[in-house]
């Protein structure tokens, strides 16, 4: 059920629902609402992905799954997610590496443009999670653009490039469904053009990356936690396939394939 300028509170209630299922930000977003929904004797349950927290995304993969009947389901999907995050942290503690900086940018606008980075949560919280140096901390509380000489000054060892199917977006490096490997990498390279970018760390070792930007803050976003944690800490994750695991879980518990690009290294 989104929440915004176009939701109705009414038409929400004349729809008759078994239930209002509510992420945590629409919850808060709704205010009055939510005591309309309930006084109209529909119950309101919320869940938050978007906390990012293994606790989090467990219980709300429970609750999803008593409220549809699939209980054994659910307990199965929170197994699987709290084996690989994990699994993950284990790696990451072994590693004992020193940080390396990374700066991740929403690569929707092109190179002409900065696009936002994260302080705070969304990709933020993958790097904190794998052990990376957000050059962005500190900085930015949540999300918004970084100052160009700030980031050269900074001289990240990995760069992320935060792609989606932004069709209507034509300079995008359009990562995701569908997604072209070879358009990809045109997309990419077009941000290694920006003044002082051929000479910064992450460019001359080779570690620029692509990363589906649907991928933070869902079930299945233990992959991508896994792939920065590989670029990282490779000799701790040698062993991990990220695209693997990925391909792995559609297949198991997804009704449509994994048809697209959804992380690439820039070559």
């Amino acid at each position: 059920m989104p929440v915004g300028r176009t939701f109705s509170v009414e038409a929400a209630i004349a729809a008759d629902p078994d239930v209002a299922l509510l992420a945590g930000w629409q919850f808060d977003a709704l205010g009055e609402g939510v005591a309309q929904l309930e006084a109209a004797g529909i119950p309101v349950v919320v869940v938050d992905y978007n906390a990012q927290t293994l606790e989090a995304h467990l219980a709300s993969t429970r609750v999803i799954g008593t409220l549809m009947g699939a209980q054994d389901r659910a307990e199965a999907l929170a197994a699987l997610y709290e084996g690989k995050i994990t699994d993950t942290m284990a790696r990451v503690a072994a590693a004992g590496d020193t940080p390396r900086k990374v700066y991740v940018e929403l690569a929707k606008k092109g190179p002409a443009e900065v696009g936002n980075t994260y302080g705070n949560g969304m990709w933020a919280g993958v790097i904190d999670l794998v052990g990376g140096a957000n050059i962005a901390k500190g900085q930015i509380e949540n999300w918004g653009p970084l100052a160009p000489e700030y980031v050269l000054a900074q001289q990240p060892e990995v760069i992320l490039l935060a792609g989606s199917e932004w069709l209507s977006a034509p300079e995008a490096v359009r990562v995701g469904f569908g997604a072209d490997a070879a358009a990809a990498q045109e997309k990419m390279a077009a941000y290694l053009t920006r003044p002082g970018w051929a000479d910064l760390p992450a460019v001359t070792s080779g570690e620029v990356h692509a990363i589906y930007h649907g991928g933070a803050r869902s079930l299945s976003d233990f992959v991508f936690a896994r792939y920065l944690g590989k670029v990282l800490h490779p000799a701790a994750f040698a062993d991990v396939d990220p695209q693997a695991e990925l391909a792995a879980y559609y297949a198991e518990w997804l009704p449509i394939p994994l048809d697209g690009i959804f992380v690439q290294k820039l070559q």
